[in-house]
C-alpha cells in the first residue's frame, strides 16, 4: 500500500537521520573545551587523583570505543550515568520531562487559540482595527524574547498583582491545580513569540486563499461571506499554518531552556544548562539527542497532517 510505504520509508530516514545526528552530536561535545574529570574535582586536583576519575569515567577510552558503548546503551535503554548527581540519566530526564512536556503543551495550545482566531479575523477584515492589533502584536511578540516576556510577568503579575507565584515547582504530588499554576506565566512567556509569528502566517494565508477562484465562486452562489470564511477559506488555509507550527518546535524547545531558569523551573532546559555548565556529557549527549528526536517526530506528525488537510497527497508514494 502506498501510505505503509511512504510510512516506511519516513520511519527508515528518522533512524539513519538520528544515528547522523548522534555522531555528531558526541563529536561536537568531545571537541569542546575542558575536561570532565577536572571540572568535576577543580583546578588544585592532584593529576593522579583526576587520572583515576577519568578511568572510572570512561574519558580515558578510545573516542570510537566511548561511542559504541554511548549508542549501544542508548538502543538498549540504558543511557548511562550521571557524572554530577550520580544517577542513572533515564530517570533524571523522566523527571524533567514532567515538567518541561505540559509546560510547551500548554505553550503550544495557547499559541493556537491565540493566533488562529487573531490571524482569521485579522484576515477577514483587513486594515479594521483587529487587523491593526493583530500586525501590532506580532510585531511586539516576535521582537520581544521570550525570557524578556518571562521577567515582565514575574514583575508585573506575580510580584506587582499577586496573582500566580513568580517561580519554582511544587511537584505534581503537590496537587494538579498547584503544579498547573506555577506553570501559567511559564506558558504565556513561551507562547507570546510563537503565537505572534502565527498570526502573521495565519493572516497571510487567509487573505491569499479567499482571492482564489473557488472562494469568489462560493461567495457567487450565494454562501455568505462567514460561511464561505469557515466552510472554504480556513480550512485549506491550514496547511501554511500546520506547516509554521511544526517549524516552531525547535524554537519552542530552545525558548523552554531559557524560560525554565528565568521561573526556576526543574524541567529539561534547566537540567542541559546545568549539565553543560557542569561538563556533563552524558546528559548533554542524551538531552540533545532527546531533543532531536522530539523535533523529527514532531516533523513526522506534521507530514501526516498534510495528507488529511490536503486530500491530494493521499495518493503520492
Amino acid at each position: 500500500m502506498p501510505a505503509l510505504k511512504k510510512l516506511s520509508r519516513q520511519i527508515g530516514g528518522l533512524v539513519i537521520t538520528l544515528w547522523i545526528a548522534s555522531l555528531v552530536i558526541f563529536l561536537l561535545i568531545e571537541a569542546a573545551p575542558g575536561d570532565a574529570a577536572s571540572i568535576m574535582l577543580g583546578t588544585n586536583a592532584a593529576p593522579d587523583t583526576v587520572a583515576a576519575l577519568r578511568s572510572e569515567l570512561g574519558l580515558d577510552r578510545p573516542l570510537l570505543w566511548r561511542y559504541a558503548g554511548w549508542l549501544g546503551g542508548v538502543l538498549s535503554g540504558d543511557l548511562g550515568t550521571s557524572y554530577t548527581y550520580g544517577v542513572p540519566v533515564a530517570g533524571l530526564i523522566a523527571d524533567r520531562l514532567a515538567v518541561t512536556v505540559p509546560l510547551t503543551l500548554i505553550a503550544t495550545l495557547l499559541s493556537i487559540l491565540i493566533s488562529l482566531p487573531l490571524g482569521v479575523w485579522a484576515a477577514n477584515r483587513p486594515n479594521g482595527p483587529v487587523d491593526t492589533l493583530a500586525s501590532l502584536f506580532s510585531q511586539v511578540g516576535i521582537a520581544v524574547p521570550n525570557f524578556w516576556i518571562g521577567l515582565l510577568l514575574i514583575l508585573g503579575v506575580a510580584l506587582g498583582l499577586g496573582w500566580l507565584t513568580p517561580g519554582g515547582f511544587p511537584g505534581w504530588q503537590a496537587g494538579i491545580g498547584a503544579a498547573f499554576e506555577a506553570l501559567i506565566l511559564p506558558s504565556i512567556a513561551l507562547a507570546v513569540p510563537q503565537s505572534a509569528v502565527l498570526t502573521r502566517v495565519t493572516r497571510a494565508a487567509v487573505i491569499e486563499v479567499t482571492n482564489e477562484d473557488f472562494v469568489r465562486t462560493a461567495r457567487a452562489k450565494g454562501l455568505s461571506r462567514g460561511r464561505a470564511l469557515w466552510r472554504h477559506t480556513v480550512p485549506n488555509a491550514l496547511l501554511p499554518v500546520v506547516t509554521m507550527l511544526g517549524l516552531q518546535i525547535p524554537f519552542l524547545i530552545s525558548g523552554a531552556v531559557l524560560v525554565e531558569n528565568v521561573f526556576t523551573l526543574p524541567g529539561i532546559g534547566t537540567l542541559a544548562y546545568q549539565a553543560l555548565s557542569q561538563r556533563d556529557l552524558i546528559v548533554v549527549q542524551n538531552v540533545v539527542l532527546m531533543f532531536t528526536l522530539i523535533v523529527m517526530v514532531v516533523n513526522l506528525i506534521v507530514d501526516a497532517l498534510y495528507t488529511v488537510l490536503d486530500p491530494r497527497l493521499r495518493g503520492r508514494v
